[in-house]
């Protein structure tokens, strides 16, 4: 009897605890960076820097990243990496993490822009920062690239 009302109580407090982390506002997360890197023939390498912004009360420990981008709705480049840090409560961090771009996502993007170069291309950052246990934050991030020669990137 005894066991069984402990059990009860732990379980409470797991669902509690569970309830508690979904009440959290989204991180904030915007392309701040984009540097070539040494790539093969059939790939394209960068290094992408993303300024993380924590709206939090409590700070995001992580110790891993995966990231997406997506134009004009077709996946482009992807990337993982195993570094690890922390977002400061009400506070903003620089990560980067490599990506690649293959080379068929190149093709597939140039044959799509065969009708001309439009002035504004949409875009899509999407990952997760991966924290311990049920740490971490997901992320995503929607808009559009000015091309040279037209409007500001918004």
């Amino acid at each position: 009897m005894k066991i069984s009302k402990i059990l009860l109580a732990a379980l409470i407090l797991c669902l509690a605890a569970c309830a508690g982390i979904g009440m959290k506002e989204p991180i904030n997360v915007d392309v701040v960076g984009l540097e070539p890197m040494r790539s093969d023939a059939l790939e394209a390498r960068f290094l992408v820097k993303l300024r993380v912004q924590n709206p939090n009360d409590h700070p995001i420990n992580f110790d891993g990243v995966y990231v997406e981008l997506d134009v004009r709705g077709s996946r482009v480049a992807s990337g993982v990496s195993n570094y690890s840090g922390e977002v400061p409560r009400f506070g903003e961090s620089i990560v980067e993490i490599p990506v690649t771009v293959p080379f068929t996502a190149l093709i597939r993007q140039a044959m799509s822009l065969s009708g001309g170069m439009p002035s504004t291309l949409d875009y899509e950052v999407k990952g997760r920062l991966s924290g311990p246990l049920f740490g971490g934050a997901s992320f995503s991030r929607k808009g559009e690239l000015a091309m040279p020669g037209s409007a500001s990137t918004r």
